[in-house]
């Protein structure tokens, strides 16, 4: 088993659910058919079994029949919902999930919600009730199929608005068809059981003509048909086996003249079949001349355009490749040409067609052959790998003189039978540098010179000795086979390194798009891979703010797209299929338009081959389409990272907001409060007041204004650090001048915390701001001091190491979690054991990081001395100028 058949496997033991729950459809081809009635049929029979079973919705239509398979089962009230002066009865969403049932009945999968509800379609309703594990009957017309929307239009006349998209219905467990006759549907119609009698001539003259009804039963069988077929391929895959039941037909093309005529009897096939149809190639590996990979590629455009899916599988075997794809696609029949096999291949049974005969008794196998070609393999010896070219004429000959030339020099050394290892060295060596044909003539020229030279009774062809005679076949034998397998080890080692300069191409792609961090380097890596992997000037082409086409970034020189260039991005972008030069679309364009993928408007890459350059090769398309993919999952990638990074900041910027709120409201309403209070007693009471709680209260008023006051230029620092306006003014000054200062000052809000200094001797002067280091360094003291208990002294320590200036801040309070050091220095933290006390703003670590970093330093917290407390370590680098040689 190969790597794909084992993911194809997973994947569909994955894909298969063995507990009977999920989604189950009952079809129709047209509206009265009774598919509302068989699920409540069905809806009913589980409950008799005991299954819980709920009717969410179930829309009547009036009819009495329906109505009273409704009197048995639980049903959920509606959603009255009031849209433009109209009271309306919707689908209760909320009502279905909190009753939970294990299976919910609602009507109409294709319904338009009303724009109130949570989704806009009914069929999203159903997705979020099978999220939930509850299983879901609904009801579905052929019609509303969104992939079948414009075969309905051309059968009805009528384009259908409200539609289910395909990649749903692959999620149903079970698709019922409910059928009715044309004659009886309109018996119906006419009894007024579908539609009212006003209504019901216009519907027979229009949508339910007979033609019409006829057309969409044969649609609403080919979907159960697909659903069906679809099913068992996965079943079968789960279990290791291969498809019993086998609809499709394969293709199987070799790139000679009766290709494109196989394709063309293969799609008639096909459609007499009913059945979906592929063409493959097998690439062996084996050297292409140009006109036969042309007719591959032509081919392959043709099965395209007929409708049919191509695939190109590469092996050595071509039958084993065509019977394993056989087997994994259910494949019934295959169809190829007349294989060129040579006579002894046929004789030893090796042909393909035998092999598949031999082999695949369980396909059916069909051969195509026309009179001309057969007149014409008649007439012509094909040669793999074609004839060969002069230049490598030349070499064969230049080769086969050298080997006479070292023959007649070893003659006189070597026996008869030894000469010959010398011309089979000869017939290797072209064999591998060239192809079969002249690895053919390079063999015989060396027999015969061999021979004519060397064999008794030399300078004759003829041989008097039985031994030279048996040598010189042997020899000959032996270089044609020694060539066939160098040439083909040659062919193979060649296509390994086309492949492998693709899987090399799309590697280097995959590495650049990878450091690409925004859309625009993403698309600048994307055209210049694309130009160096092609050979040819590529671009990525978007919308603009217009809706115009333009190129964004171009390799290896900027180009402009012309009207039809423009035309045919818009349409491959809007599609999503390639378009331009090489299509059958908008084929005037100078450019071959390939979509990213993924989505409509993210891009189409344009790429300018040269104008007398004929169409790429597959290997060169489909590297083209392997790099749109990457480039077009990378600009995916970047829309998502930066929807990311803009919902991280949005939520930022409200935490942050939030936390300033709380903030201003506690630290400018305490002090204003305390303020306010202190001087109404005074104005109110100032006689009656002491002196000496007056001076208490103005004390107060001054201790809570000076307060207010540090709050402010809190906040005033931090916004000139966010906005980058923080500017240093470098002066030289010494550290214990800086510690002095700090410390002075701490002295006023903290007058009974005692701070303890040890200076190094050995600091040289610094080259910093001199304010800005002081109040990073003070608030450092202040939040050690807030948390240090009464009594015990904040310990401060300043000292060199490895060129840079560490101050250690240490405290004996209760410490802070290791997980939670980081959070202090951002701003507005709160927590009892951080940066926010009873009186603080948390904004003081924060403003210390952002004042110490614009020194290029950084500010950390660290476990305090013998674990007890916390030290905030500041580090700044030292200048290696002096004061003397530094500017004034």
């Amino acid at each position: 088993m190969n790597s794909n058949e084992r993911d194809a496997r997973a994947n569909a033991l994955l894909a298969v659910d063995e507990t009977g729950s999920g989604l189950k459809i009952f079809l129709g081809a047209a509206p009265g058919v009774g598919k509302t009635y068989a699920m409540l049929s069905a809806a009913i029979e589980l409950r008799r079994q005991g299954v819980d079973v709920v009717v969410g919705l179930v829309e009547t239509h009036g009819r009495v029949d329906t109505e009273a398979l409704l009197a048995d089962l639980e049903v959920l009230p509606r959603r009255n919902v009031e849209y433009r002066g109209a009271q309306f009865a919707e689908f209760d969403l909320d009502a279905a999930l909190a009753r939970r049932p294990a299976v919910l009945l609602v009507d109409e999968l294709a319904h338009r919600n009303l724009p109130d509800g949570r989704h806009s379609r009914r069929w999203q309703d159903i997705a979020e009730l099978l999220e939930a594990g509850i299983a879901v009957y609904s009801t579905l017309n052929v019609q509303h199929v969104e992939s079948l929307n414009d075969q309905v239009r051309r059968i009805t006349g009528v384009a259908q608005r409200e539609t289910v998209p395909d990649a749903f219905l692959d999620r149903a467990r079970d698709i019922v068809l409910v059928d009715l006759p044309p004659r009886e549907l309109i018996e119906r119609l006419r009894q007024g059981k579908v539609y009212l009698p006003q209504t019901a001539g216009q519907a027979l003259n229009a949508f339910f003509a007979p033609a019409n009804l006829a057309a969409l039963r044969e649609l609403a069988v080919e979907i159960v048909a697909q659903h069906v077929d679809s099913e068992l391929r996965e079943q079968m895959l789960a279990h290791g086996t291969a498809m019993p039941v086998r609809r499709r037909v394969l293709a199987a093309i070799d790139g000679y003249s009766n290709s494109e005529y196989l394709v063309r009897v293969a799609r008639r096939i096909a459609e007499r079949r009913g059945a979906p149809w592929t063409v493959a190639f097998v690439d062996t590996g084996a050297r292409m001349d140009p006109d036969r990979r042309e007719t591959i590629d032509g081919s392959m455009r043709l099965a395209r355009r007929l409708g049919a899916d191509t695939v190109v599988l590469r092996g050595h075997a071509i039958a084993d490749e065509l019977i394993a794809h056989a087997d994994r696609e259910g494949i019934a029949q295959i169809v190829l040409g007349r294989t060129r096999e040579r006579p002894i291949a046929r004789f030893l049974g090796l042909s393909l067609t035998q092999q598949l005969l031999r082999r695949g008794a369980h396909l059916e196998l069909t051969i195509i052959a026309t009179p001309s070609e057969r007149a014409t393999a008649r007439r012509k010896l094909r040669v793999p790998g074609g004839k060969g070219t002069r230049d490598e004429y030349l070499f064969a000959t230049t080769a086969a003189v050298i080997a006479f030339g070292l023959s007649f020099v070893a003659d006189r050394y070597l026996s008869v039978a030894n000469l010959s290892l010398i011309f089979l060295t000869a017939v290797l060596i072209v064999a591998v540098r060239t192809r079969m044909a002249v690895s053919v003539y390079t063999a015989l020229l060396c027999f015969f010179g061999y021979n004519f030279f060397f064999a008794p009774p030399r300078y004759t062809l003829a041989i008097s000795n039985f031994d030279d005679l048996l040598a010189v076949c042997l020899f000959l034998v032996a270089a044609l086979v020694c060539s066939r397998l160098a040439t083909q080890l040659s062919s193979q080692v060649k296509a390994l390194r086309g492949a492998h300069a693709q899987s090399r191409a799309l590697v280097a792609l995959g590495q650049r798009l990878t450091a690409s961090t925004n859309a625009a380097s993403v698309r600048e890596a994307g055209a210049d891979a694309l130009s160096r992997s092609l050979r040819c000037a590529a671009g990525v082409v978007t919308r603009d703010e217009d809706g115009q086409m333009r190129v964004a970034a171009s390799a290896p020189h900027a180009f402009e797209l012309d009207t039809h260039d423009s035309a045919a991005a818009d349409w491959s972008d809007r599609h999503q299929e390639p378009a331009g030069r090489y299509t059958d679309t908008l084929n005037a364009a100078t450019s071959w338009m390939v979509p990213l993928g993924g989505a409509q408007g993210r891009g189409v890459l344009a790429l300018r081959f040269p104008a007398n350059e004929p169409e790429p090769d597959i290997e060169s398309r489909s590297l083209a389409l392997a790099m749109a993919q990457d480039i077009g999952q990378a600009l995916e990638r970047v829309r998502l990272t930066d929807e990311l990074e803009r919902v991280r900041m949005d939520g930022e910027t409200e935490r942050l907001r939030n936390a300033l709120l709380s903030s201003v409201s506690h630290d400018l309403r305490s002090p204003l409060a305390s303020i306010i209070g202190s001087a109404g007693t005074l104005a109110a009471y100032w006689d009656a007041v002491p002196a000496q709680e007056r001076r208490e209260l103005l004390d107060a008023i001054l201790a809570e204004g000076q307060r207010l006051d540090r709050y402010i230029q809190n906040l005033l620092d931090m916004t000139r650090l966010g906005h980058g306006g923080l500017r240093l003014n470098r002066d030289w000054v010494d550290i214990a001048e800086v510690v002095a200062s700090a410390v002075s000052r701490l002295r006023s809000p903290y007058p009974d915390t005692h701070v303890e200094a040890t200076i190094a001797s050995d600091i040289p002067l610094l080259h910093v701001h001199p304010a800005l280091v002081e109040q990073a360094l003070f608030n450092v003291l202040e939040n050690a001091a807030k948390f240090s208990p009464a009594g015990v002294p904040v310990v401060l320590s300043a000292r060199i190491e490895n060129q840079r200036l560490l101050v250690d801040v240490s405290d004996a309070g209760p410490g802070i979690p290791e997980e939670e050091r980081r959070k202090i220095f951002d701003m507005f933290y709160s927590v009892a054991r951080g940066d926010r006390g009873a009186h603080s703003t948390g904004l003081g670590l924060a403003i210390c990081r952002g004042m110490i970093g614009a020194h290029g330093g950084t500010v950390e917290a660290l476990d305090g001395p013998d674990g007890r407390g916390t030290t905030v370590r500041i580090s700044m680098p030292l200048l290696s100028v002096s004061p003397e040689s530094s500017p004034q």
